[in-house]
């Protein structure tokens, strides 16, 4: 059984790595793993802090600099985050840290960790892509918000948050574009993938770690599910 869980940057490096976050997920998933030998986890983790730090200096001093050059910039930073999970979980995690999910064939290892890999969408696209390659038919989404709203709640007052929504009504809050450091619940791309894949997503806090074991035992969770 393969579970998916799309990592929020922002959660594993807010500005510099959350070291205090990392004990707490890591004795999570190593406990949650030794439960049941038929379970295994992608860990997929985007960019975080240092990705819209180094995004902001290249808009800075380029500003006409292209999005392919700033994506490719948050890449990098998603591929270091991606580095250090994948030494957390050394020896559970065989693999190398995979950039290419279209070229993954073998899952040896209880854990497997991803990274971004190239321009035009986040490491949310990557997770749905490794889902479909593995069987897996959710991705659990961790960021810093607890749900989805209904509109930005950081400008609008009146948005409130959803506790399910279908494919169809989420893409027409996130929209269909794709923007370097776009600060949505599930990037729009993988959300139209997502879609015609059929698969079901759970956007939940990424820090609330009694929450996460809840969604890994499949119990009543915070969050929002897109179906």
């Amino acid at each position: 059984m393969v579970t998916v869980l799309s990592l929020g940057g922002s959660i594993v490096a807010p500005e510099n790595p959350d070291t205090e976050f990392l004990v707490e997920f890591v004795s999570l998933i190593r406990n949650w793993l030794a439960e049941d030998n038929s379970r295994k986890l992608i860990l997929v983790v985007g960019g975080g802090g240092p990705a819209r730090a180094y995004q902001k200096a290249f808009r800075a001093v380029v500003p006409g600099g292209t999005d392919e050059e700033a994506d490719w910039i948050g890449i990098m930073a998603t591929r270091l985050n991606a580095q250090l999970l994948r030494a957390l979980f050394a020896d559970i995690c065989p693999s190398e840290v995979v950039y290419d999910p279209t070229k993954v064939e073998l899952f040896t290892g209880r854990v497997m960790v991803a990274a971004g890999w190239k321009p035009g969408f986040s490491t949310d696209n990557d997770a749905v892509l490794l889902a479909e390659r593995f069987d897996a038919t959710t991705v659990i989404n961790l960021s810093n918000i607890a749900k989805v709203y209904t509109d930005d709640p950081r400008t609008n007052p009146e948005a409130k948050p959803i506790d399910s929504i279908s494919w169809a009504d989420f893409r027409s809050i996130v929209g269909d574009d794709w923007v370097p450091g776009k600060n949505v619940p599930f990037d729009p791309v993988a959300s139209l993938h997502a879609q015609k894949s059929g698969l079901r997503v759970i956007c939940a806090a990424g820090r609330d770690i009694k929450n996460l074991r809840k969604i890994l035992d499949g119990e009543d969770f915070i969050g929002t599910v897109i179906s």
